[in-house]
């Protein structure tokens, strides 16, 4: 990825607009509203389809593994914003999302391997994953601009 889109991802984010000189203009309000949220829920509305012609032998394995690691990851961004007074446990939520993206990751790789899921689906889902990776990095990384609740 370039230093460029990067900085775009860094900025989506944490849900900013950017104008020419990157000035903030929007404050978020809700978890619903982050970018990284949005791409998350979206990927794992997308696995949840995909999932649904997965073999019934991996009902209780694979389909509810995948999802289930899909869907953490929005819960522990939506957990992780709302103790965000707690710079600490704010963190600890970013990772534990991050863990649980590449868990989706892990289990996508497993269903490409059993052609459960063709090359170029697993490739798209795995960039929206690189893409919440980077996202959730920077979260980290700009913690006090999210943990400086009123």
């Amino acid at each position: 990825m370039s230093k460029k889109e990067n900085e775009k991802w860094q900025m989506r984010a944490m849900g900013e607009k950017t104008i020419d000189e990157g000035r903030k203009t929007k404050r978020i309000r809700s978890v619903r509203e982050l970018e990284v949220y949005k791409l998350a829920f979206n990927a794992a509305m997308e696995i949840f389809e995909i999932s649904k012609i997965f073999p019934k032998e991996e009902t209780y394995s694979m389909t509810d593994q995948v999802r289930r690691a899909s869907r953490s990851v929005c819960t522990n961004l939506s957990e992780g914003w709302r103790k965000r007074r707690y710079k600490a446990v704010f963190i600890n939520k970013l990772s534990d999302a991050g863990q649980e993206a590449a868990e989706a990751q892990t289990w996508l790789e497993f269903a490409l391997a059993c052609k459960y899921i063709d090359k170029k689906t697993f490739e798209r889902l795995d960039e929206k994953y690189e893409h919440i990776f980077a996202m959730l990095f920077t979260m980290e990384q700009k913690a006090d601009s999210f943990c400086n609740v009123r």
